[in-house]
């Protein structure tokens, strides 16, 4: 017979002990380490309240900042994972980050940054070398396209790789149909 297992009543010590350990694991947002604490909390009396003090509490002690978070998540895409404007904002995005601080962070961190050579210095990383065919031109664009660069920066790549204008074209024309 299976045991039944008790909920568990967090207070606010409990629960930021709790916060604090996942912000030990992993650096989070404001969004993303509430809808850890909400799982936790349930149907809780006073979850919902119980959930915003603590987060108050970890921003008075500055264990969370989405300012930092998105100054670092920013830096690390653009120089680790050598990925374009547009997928950094998307995934901001994605982890809950105002669009305020997304704005300003990532125009900071990608002022000056030419996203040719960083498209160019991506494609070095996943070892994507000059397409022979129709078939892998179009596989570098879509990657290029997955890692948040422009369709203007990669026509310039794959016009400068000598494609034929055929290939271009119908590249061209998916990218105006969507």
């Amino acid at each position: 017979m299976p045991f039944k297992r008790t909920e568990r009543v967090y207070d606010e010590e409990s629960l930021y002990e709790y916060a604090v350990g996942a912000l030990g694991r992993q650096m989070r947002t404001v969004a993303e380490i509430k809808r850890l604490m909400r799982r936790r909390v349930g149907d809780q009396p006073h979850g919902e309240l119980l959930v915003e003090v603590v987060v108050a509490r970890l921003k008075m002690h500055k264990y969370l900042n989405d300012t930092s978070y998105a100054e670092s998540y920013t830096r690390f895409r653009k120089e680790n994972e050598k990925f374009g404007r547009m997928r950094v904002v998307q995934d901001l995005k994605a982890k809950g980050v105002h669009g305020d601080i997304i704005e300003s962070t990532v125009s900071a961190a990608y002022s000056g940054v030419n996203e040719e050579h960083l498209a160019r210095a991506f494609l070095r990383r996943k070892r994507i070398v000059k397409p022979e065919n129709q078939k892998q031109a179009a596989r570098a664009f879509r990657t290029l396209m997955r890692a948040g660069f422009g369709s203007r920066i990669i026509f310039r790549i794959l016009k400068k790789w000598d494609r034929d204008e055929e290939t271009l074209a119908t590249l061209e024309g998916e990218v105006s149909g969507q």
